[in-house]
């Protein structure tokens, strides 16, 4: 089976996590007799420095007719120059809103062998920290109205939150379709208590519990939330919220498990092409220092594997391989501890990709 795949390496630590994806990739492709065909697409601060433009027209189109988009990290201090309306960031909400992924998963999963690296106390870690985020990715807050005025000598800022009852049932279907695939507990995430988009959003919600009378829907507001997600993440399992609190909440889920580096999203719409990717930023600190984690990335390969290429077994065999590479005892920098057995970036991936089988 041959597969195209868009590949936009991007800017800080980018380059060099994709590299590893990459290299396991094409080792899966040897074991299970798969070709994966990769088109080089620059995007963010890199395609800014070589086109004027954080997404051309020719890059947009190359993600649009690929099977799926792999992508490392876009955006750095760099670019902060630039104006608003031509940051790296905005090719990142161009492209998402072209492909129309809709739906942006983030997974928070405390692999056993990690389980001393999270900032939270062991009882609490002992309980079990597994769960989703669904966020609702092309509307909201991030893709309304801005703008900057200034009246009697006064700047202003404006930023327009605008959600339809169509927007939110889209994604919250997701969010209950995820749910009947694992525990069937769904929590919406919302701040009915002050805003109108969040009424509406618990409003459709509600109504759209009617259709899946198995799955067990509770309400939640963000802040809460975000305390719980401390206090007891044993609780969650499905969490569906709007984009601006899915990006913040998602992070601080990331951390819980020990570190940033570790955790894939997936992007997805109505269509298999997805965008995939690690949920951390570009670490221009480090970059070109091969100090970075690439584990986020791989298992963002793996999950574009599982959800776009349906490839299960594949997906299955980078997660243990991931799994293994951890029994061994190998840590990047984030994630090292005394005992353990400090590797770059570049050597996380080989060890990775040398204990893939099929």
């Amino acid at each position: 089976m041959t597969k195209n795949i868009a590949v936009i390496r991007g800017d800080g630590i980018g380059p060099e996590i994709v590299e590893q994806a990459v290299k396991v990739l094409d080792r899966i492709g040897e074991l299970y007799g798969h070709t994966f065909d990769y088109a080089e697409t620059d995007m963010g601060g890199c395609a800014i420095d070589k086109w004027g433009d954080p997404l051309p027209e020719e890059m947009l189109h190359r993600c649009l007719n690929s099977d799926s988009v792999l992508l490392g990290a876009v955006g750095g201090e760099r670019w902060n120059h630039v104006p608003g309306s031509m940051r790296p960031e905005k090719g990142l909400l161009k492209l998402r809103a072209a492909m129309g992924v809709y739906s942006n998963n983030r997974p928070a999963k405390i692999w056993p062998q990690l389980a001393d690296a999270s900032p939270l106390k062991k009882s609490i870690v002992d309980q079990g920290i597994d769960f989703i985020i669904v966020r609702e990715l092309i509307g909201g807050i991030y893709f309304g109205e801005h703008r900057t005025e200034v009246t009697d000598g006064v700047e202003t800022a404006v930023d327009i939150l605008t959600y339809s009852e169509n927007e939110i049932e889209r994604i919250g279907r997701i969010g209950f379709e995820t749910a009947l695939k694992r525990n069937k507990k769904l929590c919406s995430v919302e701040k009915s208590n002050v805003l109108d988009s969040s009424r509406l959003w618990k409003k459709v919600m509600t109504r759209l519990s009617e259709e899946y009378p198995e799955v067990e829907l509770s309400h939640m507001f963000v802040d809460n939330c975000a305390m719980q997600i401390v206090k007891d993440p044993s609780q969650f399992d499905v969490i569906v919220t709007e984009n601006m609190f899915g990006d913040i909440l998602s992070d601080e889920a990331s951390m819980i498990t020990g570190s940033i580096g570790m955790i894939p999203s997936s992007s997805l719409g109505a269509e298999t092409c997805g965008l995939y990717e690690p949920i951390h930023g570009s670490a221009p600190d480090i970059a070109g220092k091969d100090m970075a984690n690439p584990v986020g990335t791989i298992l963002a390969a793996a999950m574009m594997l599982r959800f776009s290429f349906d490839m299960a077994k594949e997906a299955d065999a980078i997660e243990q391989a991931v799994s293994d590479y951890l029994d061994a005892g190998y840590r990047t920098a984030d994630i090292m501890s005394e005992g353990m057995k400090l590797v770059g970036c570049k050597e996380c991936g080989t060890l990775i990709t040398s204990y893939l089988t099929k």
